[in-house]
């Protein structure tokens, strides 16, 4: 997927942030392919979801005249993804280290900066969630989203 690193300063945080969430779009385009029915349209609905920040963003960046990252033609993923299971084991990975952006953000960010990554945070967190109950992984919540284990 994408590598984590420390942000400098609210820029470069969102940056991050950013390129998270183009990865997200990305996985979810091969995570929709093996799912069928309310997976599928929640697939649709989390790859909306963070296409709808990814603008958000690129907006923000670009007109606060910081350093908008670009979107790659492809991304890595951990493992092949070949069947439902396997696509729900990524939605699950892809919510959990786009909260990790998010969470790293927040420390960097104050105002409505601050509020925006903190409800990214919270999507996160709850799509993550939502696909573990879907997935039957118990337990369905983490103590610190976004948090690496």
């Amino acid at each position: 997927m994408i590598p984590r690193t420390a942000p400098a300063g609210p820029a470069e945080a969102l940056a991050a942030a950013l390129t998270a969430e183009y990865a997200a779009i990305w996985a979810y385009g091969v995570i929709g392919v093996r799912l069928a029915d309310a997976a599928r349209t929640a697939a649709r609905a989390a790859e909306a979801g963070h296409r709808a920040r990814r603008d958000a963003l690129i907006l923000q960046l670009s007109s606060g005249g910081g350093q908008v990252p670009a979107d790659r033609a492809g991304y890595a993923l951990p493992y092949p993804v070949t069947d439902r299971a396997s696509a729900l084991k990524l939605a699950i990975e892809v919510e959990e280290r786009t909260a990790g952006f998010w969470r790293a953000a927040l420390p960097h960010t104050t105002g409505a900066d601050r509020n925006r990554a903190l409800a990214a945070l919270t999507d996160c967190a709850l799509r993550a969630t939502r696909w573990r109950r879907t997935a039957g992984v118990t337990p369905l919540t983490v103590p610190f989203p976004g948090r690496p284990v």
